[in-house]
């Protein structure tokens, strides 16, 4: 069946239709991972967009449950050159054909993912509609993609009700803004007992239960349409119990502590995104999902960048020098892509454990 991308600067790309046959519009955008394409369709940070893979065949090795982290699909669309008919791996369990179908996201393979991009990149990222109706009227369908916006996806994504995962170590309160599995899994399989509470959680309740730490997930949208959690965080910033943010999180710390942020012109998306260690110099490879930056010039006195994105400068991590939170923008959990910063998650580790000796 055929299937059309539709960009709202009137472009069409033409190919064929896998996943569902719905019609969807969302914000276009890419991610240049060259595996991992089922931990980015179960990343809730993609709620709101469809995402196109740079590299240039999807699915060759199946889908793997046990790797999903959520537990479900998230992206409005997916947009691949080729798509791998016949996966090989021995703990593939299921094809992304079927992936897509059971999970309801529709998508578009065969059109030139390369030249795509290149817009993208050239013009910023776009709305799109994906559409198997051949009929399509363009100057009816232009206005409908041009006034769609990406809203009001953190409450989509976050979680219904408070959670546990059981550890024997330190106390973690692990805020929900559309939170991958790994995050959980990264500090339980440092003996953490995880609390997993939904993103609006008055700031009293989490403090109420005493953690030794707390952690901001990543998240979907546009930070600062989350009002209501920025006043929350900033309550939780004013405590003394040690914070530890990631992605959205970061995003949402600063703007909490006066700070501002951006959109960038067509975001992060991908798991070789260096950055650089401002105290060291030493640089890593890492894992982003983003299309907010915070603005450094923004960053207040009392705080000072961390990192730093090697190709465009834009700011990756603030510390705060008068207490105990530490944000980065990257994805330390990586879940696609490099781990090479996991040991940040260690560092947050030994804040809990200096506060917990003070």
């Amino acid at each position: 069946m055929k299937a059309f991308l539709i960009l709202e600067d009137g472009t069409i790309f033409e190919g064929t239709s896998i996943g569902s046959t719905r019609e969807t519009i969302s914000e276009i955008v890419f991610n240049t991972s060259m595996t991992g394409y089922l931990e980015v369709l179960t990343d809730p940070s993609y709620a709101g967009q469809a995402v196109v893979m740079t590299y240039p065949l999807i699915g060759n090795y199946g889908i793997c449950y046990a790797d999903m982290e959520s537990e479900k699909a998230w992206p409005d669309g997916f947009i691949v050159r080729e798509l791998a008919e016949v996966p090989s791996n021995f703990r593939c369990e299921d094809t992304i054909q079927n992936f897509l179908v059971k999970y309801d996201i529709p998508g578009i393979s065969g059109i030139d993912t390369r030249a795509l991009t290149k817009r993208l990149r050239g013009k910023g990222v776009m709305n799109g509609m994906i559409t198997t109706d051949e009929s399509f009227n363009l100057d009816e369908i232009l206005p409908r993609i041009r006034a769609y916006r990406t809203e009001g996806v953190v409450a989509k994504v976050t979680c219904s009700e408070k959670k546990v995962l059981p550890g024997d170590g330190y106390k973690v309160a692990l805020m929900d803004f559309g939170a991958k599995k790994n995050i959980a899994g990264s500090l339980n399989r440092r003996g953490c007992e995880v609390t997993i509470y939904p993103a609006f959680t008055p700031a009293e309740e989490i403090l109420a239960a005493d953690p030794d730490g707390i952690m901001l997930s990543n998240g979907p949208g546009d930070p600062k349409e989350c009002t209501s959690i920025i006043e929350e965080i900033r309550k939780l910033a004013a405590s003394d119990v040690p914070i530890f943010a990631i992605c959205l999180g970061h995003q949402l710390m600063a703007l909490a502590q006066g700070g501002d942020t951006y959109k960038l012109k067509y975001g992060h998306r991908g798991g070789n995104h260096p950055v650089k260690d401002m105290m060291t110099g030493r640089v890593y490879i890492s894992s982003q999902n983003h299309g907010y930056a915070v603005d450094e010039k923004s960053i207040p006195a009392d705080a000072e960048p961390s990192f730093t994105n090697v190709n465009d400068g834009t700011n990756e991590g603030i510390r705060y020098l008068k207490k105990s939170i530490y944000t980065t923008q990257f994805h330390p959990e990586a879940c696609p892509g490099p781990q090479d910063s996991d040991f940040l998650f260690d560092r947050f580790m030994k804040m809990m454990e200096e506060k917990k000796n003070a």
